[in-house]
C-alpha cells in the first residue's frame, strides 16, 4: 500500500500525520486509545508515553553528533546556529514583554521561541548540498544540536516567562550529551541507533496529537501559518546575511535555516512538564508549531532558490 511512501512526500509527515490521527482519535474515539484504563499498554503507547519515548528519540539524536567534524564546516555551524536559537529567542521574549504568555493573534511566546529556535537537519542538509559545498552540509553536525527543547527551555527560563529549575535543563539536555558521548566512543553504537532517530517519530507524535482536539487545531491554524512564514523570513534570512558577513562563498545556504523540524512539536508538551504553569499554553502552541513545520517546509526551499538565483545574478 505504500503507506510510509505516502507520508514521507508531505513535508514534516512523519511527524504530522501521526499528530493529526491523534488528534482525530481523541476528538471522536477518546475510549479507544485508553482502553482498559491509564495503566494499561495501550493507553501508555497512544495516550500518555509521549515523553519516554521523546527521551529515547533525544538520546538517538545526541549519538548522531559528530564531534570530529572540524574547521570551517564547525564554525559555519556555530554561527547559523547562534543566529537561529538567538532570533527565535529575542523575539519570544520581546512578544511576552508586550502582550504576555498568551501573546497576540492567539501566537503564543511558547509557540514562537519553539518553532523559531529548532531547525530541519535534513532539509538544510538537502539544500546546502543542492546549492552550496561540502562545509554547508557539514554544518548540520553542530545544527542539529538544537533538536529538542533545551535551547527553547534556557531561553524561556532566562527570560521569566517559565520556571525551569536548572536541574530539569540538566536533565533535559542529558540524553542528548549522554548519546553524544557514547556516539562518539563506538561508531558501532552511533550506527546501532541511528534508526532511532527518525523512527520513533511517529510513536511520540500520536499521544502527543491525542492531546489536542480538532477543535484546538483549527483555532490555531492561522497563528500557525503566520508562525512558519515569521520563521521562513525572519530566520532564514537571518542566516543568509549572517553567511554574507563571514563571506560564505555559498551565503544562500545561509537560507536553509528558514525551518521547523517536526520534533519542536514536542517542546511545549516538554516545557510544561518542567513547569506546569505552562500548560494551558502548551496544547494551543502545540498545534500552532505543527502548523509552522508544514509551512516553513514549503516556503524554506523558495527561499533558498529564490537567494541562489538573486547570488548569481549579482555575480554576472
Amino acid at each position: 500500500m505504500k503507506i510510509l511512501q505516502s507520508v514521507k512526500k508531505i513535508p514534516g509527515g512523519l511527524m504530522v500525520i501521526p499528530l493529526f490521527l491523534g488528534a482525530a482519535f481523541n476528538t471522536f474515539l477518546p475510549g479507544l486509545i485508553t482502553l482498559g484504563g491509564s495503566g494499561t499498554f495501550t493507553s501508555h503507547l497512544w495516550k500518555s508515553g509521549a515523553m519516554p519515548i521523546l527521551a529515547v528519540f533525544l538520546f538517538c539524536n545526541g549519538a548522531q553528533i559528530n564531534v570530529k567534524q572540524a574547521g570551517v564546516p564547525v564554525v559555519k555551524g556555530v554561527i547559523i546556529t547562534a543566529v537561529k536559537v538567538g532570533l527565535g529567542a529575542i523575539v519570544g521574549i520581546l512578544l511576552n514583554m508586550a502582550f504576555g504568555p498568551a501573546g497576540i493573534l492567539g501566537l503564543t511566546p511558547l509557540a514562537v521561541i519553539a518553532a523559531m529556535a529548532n531547525s530541519n537537519g535534513g532539509l538544510y542538509a538537502a539544500l546546502a548540498g543542492e546549492f552550496g559545498d561540502a562545509t554547508d552540509v557539514g554544518a548540520v553536525s553542530i545544527l542539529s544540536i538544537n533538536d529538542g527543547p533545551f535551547f527553547t527551555m534556557v531561553a524561556l527560563g532566562a527570560s521569566g516567562i517559565a520556571s525551569i529549575p536548572f536541574m530539569t535543563l540538566v536533565g533535559c539536555v542529558m540524553p542528548i550529551v549522554v548519546g553524544c558521548v557514547l556516539g562518539n566512543m563506538d561508531e558501532e553504537l552511533r550506527n546501532f541507533v541511528a534508526p532511532g532517530a527518525t523512527m520513533l517519530i511517529p510513536f511520540f507524535a500520536f499521544p502527543l496529537g491525542a492531546g489536542l482536539n480538532f477543535k484546538q487545531l483549527i483555532t490555531a491554524g492561522l497563528p500557525g501559518i503566520l508562525l512558519g512564514v515569521a520563521v521562513t523570513v525572519i530566520t532564514g534570512f537571518g542566516g543568509y546575511f549572517s553567511m554574507k558577513l563571514m563571506r560564505s562563498k555559498h551565503p544562500q545556504v545561509g537560507g536553509a535555516i528558514g525551518t521547523t523540524a517536526g520534533n519542536a512539536v514536542g517542546t511545549p508538551a516538554a516545557v510544561a512538564a518542567a513547569d506546569p504553569s505552562m500548560l494551558p499554553i502548551s496544547e494551543i502552541a502545540t498545534a500552532q508549531v505543527a502548523a509552522a513545520v508544514i509551512v516553513t517546509a514549503i516556503l524554506c526551499p523558495v527561499l533558498v532558490n529564490f537567494l541562489n538565483k538573486f547570488e548569481k545574478k549579482k555575480a554576472g
